[in-house]
């Protein structure tokens, strides 16, 4: 095939997948302006929306490795199409329930729609084996992918905005789920299967012993949040999800065909990747709901807070989008001119700064507006950049699952926080002005939201200044492509 074929056959592939990712974003912005009225309508308090949050970005840590690995041996096609439904179905439960357990179990079902990128990602990395330029080409289709990604969430949050207040929740819920069956028949009828799918048999086990360590883990951060961070059994279950990581990582490296090569966290290059994209789920994942909450209490009753409408929150997000695809596009024009490493370093950076602004100026919508375009800059270029990063330095039969790591990780760093916000959130409403009748979060807890975001970045900077200079560019990828992380 000649090189202009090869490139139009890519294009073709990006953009129906761009379509995928603009359904991504729909799903992922339009909620955001509605949280609080989600929230009354299932009698429930501003911080319990969190348990939405976390049950979602749980479950999305635990299929993220399953279908990221199962897309290397069946196809990532197959793995799209079979997400997508699953994603659909629970979509169409959530317009039809005013039941919190019911609401909370199809939400969480929707985070299935998570595994979408990494496996758009491999499919490219996939289909473009045979050119020159494989890491920028692939850094480019990302950007593209991103930006498609944000204009969907653009687009469903000022959607989401208007029509919340316009139109009854049950309405107003049904949109995304619409936009998800289509998305299934785009997929269906445009996108083509990757070459070569590796085969392999399945480690059942191996998701079983991960399982088990994340539920234990992050359910005991939930019961921590219940009865409080002096409950003894709610600290035996993190504990014991810490614990079960040994028997896990061993079975791992003891297997033919692993879940999840646990080498690759051994690696110079990827090691420090999925450490940031653990840290960087702390706050484009964990902090998503505090963020809109704040912005819609109403600083007459509270003393804090912006009191705005669902538009206006939708705005605030809006621009905070429009952020992120612009960090996204330049992330690879930047890239290239000093290097991959220092790009990402300068991303994680520009994520601390934006939330730490937040500290001395929270209490006036330009401010508010300020900091998210800070952070936007920042966090678009990491969710552009990882993935390809983790593909760029993977071995080549581990490309789905070396991109489905770094969301997995975040998606734990991002139950981890969602989980220890809620707490945080909690703290001093009794107090707050309202009191018994308050169902607002408090300052101190907003506080705290702010500090770890910007001290989980400043660290994430930290580890990718011990990457290799070199790493993620295309001279990388040859030597990491042809030999595992770490004898067998």
């Amino acid at each position: 095939m000649t090189r202009s074929r090869l490139f139009g056959t890519l294009a073709g592939v990006v953009g129906f997948l761009a379509f995928v990712e603009f359904t991504s974003g729909i799903l992922q912005g339009y909620y955001t302006p509605m949280l609080t009225d989600i929230a009354r309508n299932l009698g429930i308090h501003d911080a319990d929306v969190n348990w939405l949050e976390g049950a979602q970005l749980m479950l999305s840590a635990l299929v993220v490795p399953a279908f990221a690995k199962l897309g290397d041996m069946v196809g990532h096609k197959r793995m799209l199409m079979i997400s997508t439904a699953l994603t659909a179905a629970a979509s169409l439960v959530l317009p039809f329930t005013d039941s919190f357990a019911v609401f909370l179990v199809a939400w969480a079902l929707q985070g299935f729609y998570v595994v979408w990128l990494p496996l758009e990602i491999a499919l490219i990395w996939s289909r473009s084996r045979s050119m020159q330029g494989r890491a920028v080409i692939t850094a480019r289709a990302a950007g593209l992918l991103v930006a498609a990604l944000e204009l969907g969430a653009i687009t469903g949050a000022l959607a989401g905005g208007l029509l919340v207040d316009a139109l009854p929740l049950t309405v107003v819920l049904l949109v995304p789920a619409i936009a998800v069956v289509i998305c299934f028949f785009v997929i269906w009828f445009g996108v083509k299967e990757s070459p070569e799918p590796t085969g392999g048999t399945f480690d059942t086990v191996g998701l079983i012993l991960v399982s088990m360590a994340l539920i234990a883990f992050t359910g005991g951060l939930s019961f921590m949040r219940l009865n409080g961070v002096d409950d003894l059994f709610s600290w035996i279950l993190v504990g014991l999800g810490v614990v079960l990581l040994w028997p896990f990582a061993q079975w791992e490296l003891r297997s033919t065909d692993p879940l999840i090569d646990v080498r690759m966290f051994r690696s110079p290059a990827l090691g420090p990747v999925f450490l940031t994209a653990g840290l960087f789920g702390v706050s484009v994942l964990g902090a998503q709901a505090p963020l809109s909450t704040f912005a819609r209490t109403d600083p007459s009753v509270y003393g804090y807070g912006l009191g705005t409408t669902g538009f206006a929150t939708s705005l605030i997000i809006g621009i905070y989008l429009i952020a992120m695809i612009v960090g996204a596009l330049l992330f690879p024009v930047i890239a290239r001119r000093i290097s991959p490493r220092v790009t990402l370093m300068g991303a994680s950076l520009l994520v601390a700064i934006g939330f730490l602004l937040f500290l001395p100026f929270h209490a006036a919508y330009a401010q508010v507006i300020t900091n998210m375009v800070i952070v936007g800059l920042g966090s678009g270029a990491l969710v552009a950049a990882l993935p390809v990063a983790a593909a760029s330095a993977a071995p080549a039969t581990q490309t789905g699952v070396a991109t489905g790591l770094t969301n997995s990780v975040k998606t734990v760093g991002g139950a981890i926080a969602s989980c220890v916000f809620g707490i945080a959130l909690l703290q001093g409403v009794a107090t707050s002005p309202g009191n018994a009748e308050s169902t607002a979060g408090s300052l101190s807890g907003y506080f705290t939201v702010w500090i770890v975001c910007g001290a989980t970045a400043l660290v994430a900077a930290i580890a990718l200044a011990f990457v290799p200079k070199q790493a993620f560019t295309d001279r990388a990828v040859e030597a990491a492509q042809s030999q595992p992380v770490a004898p067998h």
